[in-house]
C-alpha cells in the first residue's frame, strides 16, 4: 500500500510541475507576442513625434504596463518623451543616465524613475532598458503600479531585444 500511495503522490507532484511549465510557456509566448507587436507599431512611425506617441500611448496597452517613458540623445540633441509629449533635454544628462545602466535592469522601487515625471509616484516596479546605437544613446523605462517585475533570463532577453530594436529605429528616424 505504501508504494502505491508514494507513486500517487509523485504523479500529483509531476502534474503540478507540468501545469506550472504550461502556464510559464503561455505567459512567455504572450510576452514575446507583445514585444513583437510593440516593435511593429514603432516601425510604422515616420516622425519622432509619431514614434513617441506610439511608445508612450500604445506601448502601455501592448506591453500591459502602466507607464512608458523614454529619453534619447543623438546628433540633433537630447529628447524626453512621456504621456505628456516630447521635450528637449540636455544630451549629456541622458548620456550620463544611460552610461550607468546594464542593458536591462528590473527592480522594485518606492517611486518610479524621474523620467515618469509626476506619474512616477505610483510606480512600484520598473524595467530600465538601455538604448545603444552608433549615434543614439538613451533609455526606455516601463513601470507598473503593482505586481512583480519580469524575472529571469528570458524576460531580460525580450526587453533587451526591445531596446535593441528601438535603438535601430531611432538611428533611422529623421532628426527632430
Amino acid at each position: 500500500m505504501g508504494a502505491v500511495a508514494s507513486l500517487r503522490k509523485r504523479v500529483a507532484e509531476i502534474e503540478e510541475i507540468n501545469e506550472d511549465l504550461v502556464a510559464f510557456a503561455r505567459g512567455h509566448a504572450g510576452a514575446v507576442s507583445a514585444i513583437h507587436e510593440a516593435v511593429l507599431a514603432a516601425l510604422a512611425a515616420d516622425t519622432p513625434e509619431t514614434l513617441m506617441q506610439v511608445v508612450t500611448g500604445e506601448w502601455p496597452l501592448l506591453l500591459r504596463v502602466d507607464a512608458v517613458a523614454m529619453a534619447w540623445a543623438n546628433a540633433s540633441g537630447g529628447f524626453r518623451a512621456d504621456r505628456r509629449g516630447l521635450k528637449d533635454v540636455e544630451p549629456r544628462l541622458i548620456e550620463r543616465m544611460a552610461s550607468t545602466l546594464s542593458p536591462v535592469t528590473l527592480r522594485l522601487v518606492d517611486r518610479g524613475h524621474p523620467l515618469f515625471g509626476a506619474g512616477g509616484e505610483v510606480v512600484r516596479n520598473e524595467a530600465l532598458i538601455r538604448l545603444d546605437g552608433p549615434t543614439v544613446t538613451g533609455l526606455i523605462v516601463l513601470g507598473q503600479r503593482e505586481g512583480a517585475p519580469a524575472e529571469g533570463r528570458h524576460g531580460a532577453r525580450l526587453l533587451r531585444f526591445l531596446g535593441s530594436a528601438m535603438s535601430h529605429i531611432l538611428e533611422r528616424c529623421p532628426p527632430r
